[in-house]
């Protein structure tokens, strides 16, 4: 994700692929006037500001897009581009599904030998330097073109995208609502190349104190309302060193003045953990989602399902949509995120309880509401369906894996109140594990072997190709240490 004194994806043969798709996307584009972007296409805005970080914007929204639709900002990775990271990341998908624009800043060779957002450079990373002030520029133009709801704008990024989501979210809490830092480092970690390199690959042994002083600092005087932050980060990362996940996971608990101990924890598809943290009024403020075997990248999951997005390349790895969970935390679905209900006057259920799961259902009951016509039912924070009763069976899951499930009590005039406490539903079997990773990396991890340059899955003893940092697989454990080849979803 770095620069070449950093040496982090010199490390990688597979940086030309990455540049091949950098040149493609880029000639295949065509800047095109601001009011273009509004026909759900993928276009360039120019003339969005003075720019002074000499970035370019792109955009996509979906037509007919509704006045005071949310807007995401989603920043790429080193050797990546705008039309690369739209490309693979799904958040076209969700877009189009719950009615929100997106952003797309691209930096470039110009900026960084690279094309890395400069993430440890105090002269673009600070609020109204450099980059940091283009990116806003760009949501003030996207906003007034689109007629956007101030109160919920995002930015999200991979890699040195996601340690610019975090500079952003400490610079601008007055602009973004939540972040979402995926493979990325804490906000302000380094403020110079040199110290990048530490941020990088080890711990800075801070406080949760010191981190948020780095937030606090960066625009001294605000006292909230801070952004809600999901950090996404792989175990397998070596070239952000999973430590940072924590060391984000530090800083904004710290900012926002809760502890580190999470208030729920639970498993999601591709080996996920999520953590979350609630604020004061009990609402999720912080979530950790820890990628369990994943290396360096964002994780989607190509799939017609409705939790499933994205196409696999370079740094975009097949485990489970990210960019789906990111939505959901956010509240882009419709279902509020950390809000309360949508204006209803019942009280929140109580009682709710998992009264029973199968593989693929879960069965739960509460307490009736008195003057509720119906209930809706959440789960991880999408509405799946709704009951006239106090009870609801959730179906189509999948084995081994947690949910989340909320409810809320819809009144007569069809408004629904506080959403319950939440209960956490496993199904039963065992979930199969996905590990996406290079041949080399398959290989040290013991999931595949070696023999005469070529490289075969461990049980399966599927051929996987040659033996080197060039080529990428996806592994699924159906058994204890028998492994197969997955590369067309998990």
């Amino acid at each position: 994700m770095r620069p070449t004194v950093l040496g982090g994806l010199f490390r990688r043969a597979a940086f030309a692929a990455a540049l091949t798709v950098l040149a493609a996307g880029l000639t295949a584009l065509v800047p095109a006037s601001p009011a273009a972007a509004a026909a759900g296409t993928f276009q360039q805005v120019t003339d969005f500001g003075s720019n002074p970080g000499n970035l370019a914007m792109y955009a996509y929204a979906p037509a007919g897009l509704p006045a005071n639709a949310p807007l995401v900002v989603a920043l790429h990775g080193c050797t990546q581009s705008a039309s690369d990271y739209h490309a693979h990341s799904g958040w076209q998908k969700f877009a189009d599904r719950w009615g929100f624009a997106v952003v797309y800043p691209q930096t470039s060779s110009a900026n960084n030998s690279m094309s890395c957002f400069s993430w440890f450079d105090a002269t673009e990373d600070m609020r109204g330097k450099g980059e940091a002030a283009s990116i806003v520029q760009m949501v003030d133009h996207a906003a007034a073109q689109y007629g956007s709801d101030r109160g919920r704008i995002y930015v999200t990024g991979l890699s040195a995208g996601g340690g610019m989501t975090a500079d952003l979210l400490a610079d601008y809490p007055d602009v973004f609502a939540g972040g979402a830092v995926d493979s990325g480092l804490p906000a302000q970690c380094a403020t110079t190349l040199i110290a990048a390199s530490g941020c990088q690959y080890g711990s800075q042994n801070l406080t949760p104190r010191q981190w948020g002083d780095k937030v606090r600092a960066s625009y001294p005087g605000h006292t909230g309302p801070w952004p809600r932050v999901a950090i996404w980060q792989g175990t397998a990362d070596t070239t952000v060193a999973p430590v940072n996940a924590t060391e984000l996971r530090d800083q904004w608990t710290d900012v926002w003045g809760i502890g580190q101990t999470a208030s729920s924890t639970r498993s999601l598809p591709g080996g996920t953990t999520e953590s979350v943290y609630d604020d004061a009024a009990g609402r999720p403020a912080v979530a950790l989602f820890s990628v369990s075997g994943m290396g360096h990248g964002l994780a989607v999951n190509p799939g017609s399902g409705d939790d499933q997005c994205g196409s696999t390349g370079t740094y975009y790895l097949n485990s489970l949509c990210s960019s789906y969970y990111t939505a959901l935390f956010w509240g882009l679905d419709g279902s509020g995120g950390g809000d309360d209900g949508d204006g209803g006057s019942l009280p929140a259920p109580t009682g709710l309880t998992v009264t029973g799961t199968t593989e693929t259902t879960a069965s739960l009951s509460w307490t009736a509401v008195s003057g509720a016509a119906s209930y809706l039912v959440y789960r991880d924070g999408a509405r799946v369906g709704s009951a006239t009763g106090p009870s609801y069976t959730d179906t189509g899951l999948s084995a081994g894996t947690s949910y989340r499930y909320t409810v809320a009590a819809v009144d007569s005039a069809g408004s629904a109140g506080a959403p319950s406490a939440a209960v956490t539903a496993t199904t039963t079997g065992t979930a199969p594990r996905c590990y996406t990773d290079t041949n080399y990396d398959q290989v040290r991890a013991g999931r595949a072997h070696l023999s005469l340059g070529s490289v075969y899955a461990n049980g399966s003893n599927q051929a996987m190709g040659l033996y080197n940092v060039a080529v990428v697989h996806t592994l699924k454990e159906t058994s204890p240490g028998y492994f197969v080849l997955a590369d067309s979803g998990c």
